[in-house]
């Protein structure tokens, strides 16, 4: 089970931290996605335990940061700098995948989302 929390109304500009919470045993990677209306689920960023690797999307690096706490199976999605067309329902979820961690269709796990909103 997952439990994404910390978004709201915020301004351009502004920031935002969102957290995600798997109850049970780490799972390999941690992935945040987000759906804005009327558009596709697109990828923002992921971190892989193992390796200790991240990538994020082109849209957002630079200007979110992800992050995790292995003891407490929980990941931050810090984001700064918040643009209006940022504004979509964020979700996050967990892969066991190896590769392919940019795609939707790789995790198997998702929480419930999160709005976030950012006026102009």
């Amino acid at each position: 089970q997952l439990q994404a929390s910390g978004g709201g109304l915020v301004q351009a500009g502004g920031s935002l931290r969102l957290s995600c919470a798997a109850s049970g045993r780490n799972l390999r990677t941690y992935g945040w996605f987000r759906q804005a209306p009327g558009k596709q689920r697109e990828f923002v960023a992921f971190i892989r335990w193992r390796g200790s690797i991240i990538d994020y999307s082109d849209s957002v690096k630079g200007r979110f940061t992800i992050s995790g706490d292995n003891a407490k199976n929980t990941v931050y999605l810090q984001m700064n700098s918040l643009r209006p067309e940022d504004t979509a329902v964020y979700y996050c979820a967990i892969s066991v995948r190896e590769l392919g961690l940019t795609f939707a269709t790789s995790y198997v796990y998702w929480g419930q989302g999160t709005l976030v909103t950012v006026s102009s």
